[in-house]
């Protein structure tokens, strides 16, 4: 496990990541009140809140963007496994900071994450969503950046602020479609079937019947809440998967592509590198 704070102006970074080859368990607790927002990367950890009885899990983490408020009494618990690695952002404020945050980033949380700015228990949810392939990029950005110092301390800078007003930016595009009713259920539903069939997906039509809507409605309601339509979100997790592949040494550039659905290698290398900024080729 390794666990990182850095200060940046009012805000208090954790980054945190663990691989391991078995499963194991590791905790930890915030030391003062704070309202924080949780960035997952890849390796779709599992998630435990506990405070007093009180228990909430998250089975799905991957690519997860999580507000809450939390005092000393919680603990969050992840379950890391071979196949489950943690790579988890938390930007965090105390209460008492957010109307000294700089470029009106304070007003932002009382207008969206109003439910944390006045906390009703020692956890509270604010929402939640799974993020935009921009944001996916900013967070995997953290986790593989070669600078060090001064640099690095301005690198991590930029990209919370751009981190930041995408979340920002989604909350309020969200808050305006609240009105619409979304079923979270049956397009998670079909979010699993599409990454249960990545090699051989269904089509548009055949994933339609399969959770009961029209095509219509599914790609509306899916770019709603996952930020991508239901084939670019496809397309996101392909690469990914692919990427994480090679990185690993578990298949070569070829057999990551055909594991993933690509039976063109040229065009599997252009999508990489439209996503990525370099070529599958390229990974050291």
């Amino acid at each position: 496990m390794n666990r990182d704070f850095i200060h940046i102006n009012d805000f208090v970074i954790l980054v945190e990541e663990a691989n391991t080859t078995r499963i194991e368990v590791d905790s930890c607790y915030f030391d003062e009140p704070l309202i924080a927002v949780a960035f997952y990367g890849w390796g779709n950890v599992d998630l435990a809140v506990k405070y007093g009885e009180k228990r909430k899990d998250f089975k799905h983490t991957k690519g997860l963007a999580l507000s809450f408020y939390a005092d000393q009494e919680v603990e969050f618990e992840h379950t890391v496994s071979a196949d489950k690695s943690l790579k988890c952002l938390v930007v965090a404020t105390k209460l008492s900071n957010l109307e000294q945050l700089p470029n009106q980033e304070g007003e932002l949380f009382f207008d969206l994450l109003q439910e944390l700015v006045n906390p009703k228990d020692h956890y509270v949810e604010g929402p939640s969503f799974f993020m935009t392939p921009e944001m996916e990029h900013i967070v995997d950005a953290f986790f593989s950046n070669s600078y060090s110092g001064k640099t690095k301390m301005m690198f991590f800078r930029s990209q919370i602020t751009a981190l930041l007003s995408h979340f920002f930016g989604q909350l309020a595009l969200k808050q305006e479609e609240a009105s619409k009713p979304l079923h979270r259920e049956q397009l998670n539903k079909a979010k699993d079937i599409l990454l249960e069939n990545m090699e051989n997906p269904p089509s548009l039509s055949e994933l339609s019947k399969a959770i009961g809507f029209n095509t219509t409605r599914l790609k509306k309601e899916f770019k709603a809440i996952f930020g991508v339509p239901v084939f670019k979100y496809l397309q996101n997790e392909r690469l990914t998967s692919a990427h994480k592949l090679i990185s690993k040494n578990e298949a070569t550039v070829q057999e990551a592509a055909w594991q993933v659905g690509y039976d063109s290698l040229s065009s599997f290398s252009n999508a990489f590198a439209k996503k990525f900024g370099y070529r599958p080729s390229q990974i050291k």
